[in-house]
């Protein structure tokens, strides 16, 4: 079923065009991402295609049946509580609980975070397409940057949601795990125009890698012709005046011919220096913190930062990651134990919130400082960062998330700091700036401390893992990211020593009472449907795994993992089967 096609479209914000052409076409079943540069018009992208703005021109043509969900990027939520904005059904309980919002149906909205409004939002969005297995093939799921604010279990349940989808899939992420995951083709947008590539991440990566090789070749071979007609052109006056006149139109349209534009100008240097670091860097001894009389986020933590330290603190939303990086940057007292900092030590710090920016201000201006007018200086500095004229001088709120991002982390740089305190960096950065962080935070000369839940992130950047959460509130693992994966997932397979969960009990109860009597007939009935819908998604999800069992190969730790899934899964499943069958003898005997 086509759910939406949408051709010739176009794009631009004041003073500078984002995209034009652009086409594309989804039908129910497909799992499409969009990438492209920070203010390359993705988020503008989606919003046309979901009808939220109108195009300034092309067409957008949606099927007749066709329902559109969007999540926004910066979407204001319309209720006064959590509950009004994403209904009270199990549903809606099961998606919230998932996101780390559970039992919270009367919060009021007005004091969320922006990670929180971000969560509610992605719940509704859920809940609008409506529980695993029901009839959602005419439904096409906008998400702009789902992922952000979510925790690697709730980014792990929402690739399993997506999955369950049946209808159509668009999506703009900067997730690498997810862009594999989850997605079948990406639409590339690139200087403007707009590339399908089948496959995700990897697929993307190799069909934009021999797009520009095949560019390099259209130009040398522009530049042998160019040699040879310009040879031809210069034989003289008199000869020339003998010549056919379209040879000479096409000879020199060969000549002037320049190859496309580069993206973007130069390489990104994020590598400013650091000033000497000393071996005394930052000790924390039995740091615990807490607010007010509320429960400890963390207890007793013990750390000493190295001065090549690569540190990644891992935890599930809410745990205190965040809290405890504001300890380390002194930002906050804990309320029991000691912080003690190096004489040699400068700190860099990139929170969620980072630098506040006036969005009335000029990107010139905000490098430049309140002390002096922007100079040719600061023109050439930001152009070293992808911000080119047209960029320098616009008001910091017409950039795009990516770009106000990217903005801050070179201010951040900027100032030579030897100690580097990242609190969920990857947040909004496109790929390209993505992939130059990486490099830039391998080749630090000073320490990293990074809260992040960008598993492609952690894997290249940090060495260890500090895991925040309720069993192990300031464990160190060594082996960075992997490690600690590995290690969660057999404490997940075999249980905690003692039998003590390692997750966080739910807030609300999620399982429909299999012995409430009285029971109607029609009470029942809605029971056993919404029992076959999971009986549904488990078996979808079966058949998937077992897909990736058979194509892991000789991959022995894919086939573990893997494994371990499948027994999950049918253990669900015959839980599921168990649970319909009691309700249809019920039923029988109602």
């Amino acid at each position: 079923m086509i759910l939406l096609d949408a051709s010739g479209l176009s794009a631009s914000r004041p003073g500078r065009p984002l995209f034009d052409g652009v086409s594309v076409t989804i039908a129910s079943g497909d799992r499409m991402a969009v990438v492209g540069l920070n203010g390359s018009g993705k988020s503008t992208l989606l919003r046309q295609l979901a009808g939220r703005v109108e195009p300034d021109s092309g067409t957008v043509r949606r099927g007749r049946d066709t329902r559109i969900v969007m999540l926004d990027q910066d979407a204001p939520l319309p209720g006064a509580t959590i509950g009004e904005v994403t209904g009270t059904t199990w549903d809606a309980a099961a998606a919230l609980d998932k996101l780390d919002l559970g039992g919270r149906f009367d919060a009021p909205t007005a004091t969320l975070s922006g990670g929180e409004t971000k969560r509610v939002a992605l719940a509704r969005a859920l809940v609008d397409v409506g529980p695993p297995g029901e009839r959602d093939d005419d439904v096409l799921l906008i998400l702009d940057e789902p992922t952000n604010h979510l925790d690697i279990e709730a980014i792990a349940w929402l690739e399993e949601r997506l999955a369950a989808h049946r209808g159509g899939l668009l999506l703009v992420s900067h997730d690498r795990h997810v862009l594999d995951r989850v997605t079948t083709r990406i639409l590339e947008l690139d200087r403007g125009h707009g590339y399908v590539h089948d496959g995700g991440y990897t697929g993307y990566l190799e069909a934009r890698a021999e797009r520009e090789a095949q560019a390099v070749r259209r130009e040398d071979v522009r530049r042998n012709l160019a040699r040879s007609e310009l040879i031809w052109l210069r034989r003289g006056a008199p000869a020339r005046t003998s010549k056919p006149k379209a040879r000479i139109e096409a000879a020199t349209a060969i000549v002037q011919g320049r190859p496309p534009a580069a993206a973007r100008d130069g390489e990104l240097d994020l590598g400013f220096g650091a000033p000497r670091l000393g071996d005394n860097v930052i000790d924390l001894a039995r740091v615990g913190h807490r607010y007010g009389d509320g429960p400890w986020l963390f207890r007793g933590v013990e750390l000493s930062i190295d001065p090549r330290e690569r540190l990644g603190i891992v935890g599930p939303n809410g745990a205190g990651k965040s809290t405890l990086l504001d300890v380390i940057a002194g930002r906050l007292t804990p309320a029991e134990g000691r912080v003690d900092v190096g004489v040699t030590v400068q700190l860099g710090t990139f929170t969620q919130r980072s630098i506040e920016l006036d969005p009335a201000m000029r990107v010139d201006q905000a490098v430049a400082g309140p002390t002096r007018l922007p100079d040719w200086q600061d023109a050439r500095f930001l152009e070293r960062f992808w911000f080119d004229a047209d960029a320098q001088r616009s008001p910091i709120g017409l950039l795009s998330g990516g770009e106000r991002r990217r903005l801050q982390l070179v201010l951040t740089l900027r100032a030579r700091p030897n100690v580097l305190l990242l609190d969920e960096p990857t947040n909004d950065l496109d790929l390209d700036t993505l992939r130059v962080l990486e490099d830039t935070l391998e080749d630090w000369p000073g320490a990293v401390v990074v809260v992040s839940h960008d598993r492609a992130f952690l894997e290249r950047t940090v060495s260890d893992v500090l895991v925040i959460d309720e069993s192990h509130p300031g464990r160190r693992v060594p082996g960075g990211f992997g490690g600690w994966e590995a290690a969660r997932r057999a404490r997940q397979t075999s249980g905690p020593p003692g039998g003590v969960a390692t997750r966080v009990a739910p807030k609300v109860a999620l399982t429909r009472p299999t012995a409430t009597p009285p029971r109607t007939p029609s009470t029942l009935r809605r029971l056993l449907r919404e029992t076959e819908k999971e009986i549904t998604a488990h078996e979808r999800r079966r058949e998937r795994l077992m897909g990736e069992l058979a194509a892991a190969g000789h991959d022995h730790h894919a086939m573990t993992r893997l494994g371990q899934e499948l027994a999950a899964v049918d253990s669900e499943l015959a839980a599921a089967e168990e649970q319909w069958l009691a309700y249809g003898q019920e039923l029988d005997s109602a």
